[in-house]
């Protein structure tokens, strides 16, 4: 369709099912302790590396052009403790940190930032920091929870997962959460 615009983003994908597990448990944990929060779906569990947003289908293809030229090795990540974002006050997300892979990560992003620059999409807002989303905090409520939850927490140790390709996906918003869709990807050398 001519003018169709995609919402879409670049991810790092958890391919090791014990720590898809691992995640999974604690979101679970989270969401079931009477904090007001809304989790994140099992299929949907990922690191985004960088959101781009709503493009045409044209700027689709240039980024999945971007991503088949980038060379960066396999390596493996580390996820361990959980933290909020933007403050434990006054939290909007809960996430699993990366312990081991955030220099790569962060390597990668900044790879992709230069290219997706070159096609004038504008810049990252926010600082990118290696994280997987697992829980959106919809209100206040149950926060003193959570808080005890977040020291309990800090330092769990979900495992190592490989990193061996970067994916962008397309996010379809629905009443009943975000449809991911696979649209290219690179695997990584």
């Amino acid at each position: 369709m001519r003018g169709e615009v995609l919402r879409v983003f670049i991810a790092i994908e958890v391919k090791d099912q014990g720590v898809s597990r691992n995640l999974i448990r604690i979101r679970d944990l989270i969401a079931s302790s009477g904090v007001d929060v809304k989790p994140v779906e099992d299929e949907n569990i990922h690191l985004t590396l960088r959101f781009i947003g709503e493009v045409p289908v044209g700027v689709v293809e240039e980024v999945c052009n971007v991503l088949a030229n980038l060379k960066h090795s396999r390596f493996e990540m580390r996820v361990k403790g959980v933290g909020v974002f933007p403050t434990i006050h006054r939290p909007r997300v809960v996430w699993a940190g990366v312990a081991e892979g955030s220099s790569e990560l962060i390597e990668l992003h900044n790879m992709v930032e230069r290219e997706l620059h070159r096609l004038r999409i504008p810049a990252d807002r926010e600082e990118f920091i290696p994280h997987i989303t697992l829980l959106r905090v919809k209100s206040g409520k149950g926060v003193d929870k959570l808080v005890k939850l977040i020291e309990e927490f800090k330092d769990a140790d979900f495992g190592s997962t490989p990193v061996e390709r970067i994916v962008l996906k397309k996010s379809t918003l629905t009443p009943r959460g975000p449809i991911y869709t696979d649209m290219c990807y690179k695997a990584l050398d």
